[in-house]
């Protein structure tokens, strides 16, 4: 298992505005490379406050430049909502410009709200994933796209671009669907899940159920899973109900986003409460938050649990402030890390 820092990179009151979002972000990629994380996700959203990463794929090539050794990774691509024929060109740019350290992270997208502005039917989003997959994936490996229909186009082009990671980067899905990770399996993908705010009890659920569901669909029993969780590291128990409520205020914008109907003022999200909305006492439970010792000991049985080949982790959610984040994240590599590595082996990777 190797870990991961997820960037969300979400702006509400950053005192330095959008910019101080994007240095924030250089600033934990730069920690969690010297810590020794494996890879560093770029998630991608539009229109709104809940995310300014319009674009992994170009946060990836940005941040190559700002790191030497820690993997790259789109957290995620939001395929359907390519032209694909430039999609493919650009996978292949970035995997050569990161020198093949991209990780190449597919989803189909789940928000009406970005859909519907780019013109889009979110009910079809996995039909369309897979009609631009194919091209992509020839384009890809084979170096050309065999003659095929897309928007009413026949099209068939040679491609100079290749990854330089042969044939392909690692590709990782967000889908626990038998058949998308059949249609992926020549690429043996990793399933990428989370489960926001509900956290361990749910992401438990979530990830037996899929399993069973591969087993019964005939799919490899080494499927590897992928796995994400809120993570914040405190001796203050004020400091973590003050975390539990900026992921309770994630949870918020996520289920806005959700409808087509959303209120916003500008590009910031109206985020009301949400049915059922539990305590920020209860999020802080499901969630991996409080000391050290119960941070590690939190993740160990996680991981016996679920066995992940990958362990996602989201340290500035909300908005967090730079300063408590990071050090979130520093007590995590000096105090968290080697309670891990004692139970599970070596889970973090050497700069050199």
């Amino acid at each position: 298992m190797k870990l991961g820092l997820f960037n969300l990179m979400s702006y509400q009151d950053n005192p330095q505005g959008i910019q101080g979002v994007i240095n924030d972000m250089r600033s934990m990629v730069g920690l969690a490379e010297e810590i020794g994380f494996e890879t560093a996700w770029f998630a991608e959203h539009h229109f709104s406050n809940y995310s300014i990463s319009v674009s992994p794929l170009l946060m990836a090539a940005h941040m190559a430049g700002y790191c030497r050794r820690i993997k790259l990774g789109t957290a995620v691509i939001v395929l359907p909502l390519y032209e694909p024929m430039r999609l493919a060109q650009e996978i292949a740019l970035v995997d050569r410009l990161t020198d093949g350290r991209l990780v190449l992270g597919i989803g189909s997208g789940y928000q009406a709200y970005e859909f519907d502005r780019y013109g889009m039917d979110v009910a079809r989003r996995n039909d369309i994933l897979l009609e631009k997959w194919a091209f992509i994936e020839s384009a890809l490996v084979d170096g050309q796209t065999e003659t095929l229909s897309w928007q009413g186009q026949h099209i068939k082009t040679d491609f100079l671009l290749r990854p330089l990671q042969q044939p392909l980067p690692p590709v990782f899905i967000t889908t626990a669907q038998p058949a998308l990770l059949q249609r992926f399996s020549r690429w043996r993908p990793t399933a990428f899940m989370t489960a926001g705010w509900r956290g361990s009890p749910r992401l438990k659920t979530m990830v037996d159920d899929a399993r069973r569901e591969w087993h019964e669909a005939g799919l490899p029993a080494d499927t590897p899973v992928a796995v994400q969780q809120y993570i914040h590291v405190t001796d203050s128990k004020k400091a973590a109900l003050e975390a539990a409520e900026r992921a309770l205020f994630v949870a918020r914008m996520i289920a806005a986003l959700h409808g087509k109907e959303m209120s916003t003022e500008g590009a910031f999200i109206h985020a009301p409460k949400f049915p059922d909305e539990p305590d920020a006492s209860v999020i802080r439970d499901n969630l991996i938050i409080g000391d050290a010792q119960h941070v590690a000991e939190r993740i160990i049985q996680e991981v016996k649990d679920l066995n992940p080949s990958h362990y996602n982790c989201f340290f500035q959610f909300g908005d967090m402030p730079i300063a408590a984040a990071r050090q979130s994240l520093e007590k995590f590599g000096l105090e968290v890390i080697p309670l891990l590595e004692r139970a599970l082996g070596k889970v973090t990777v050497d700069i050199r």
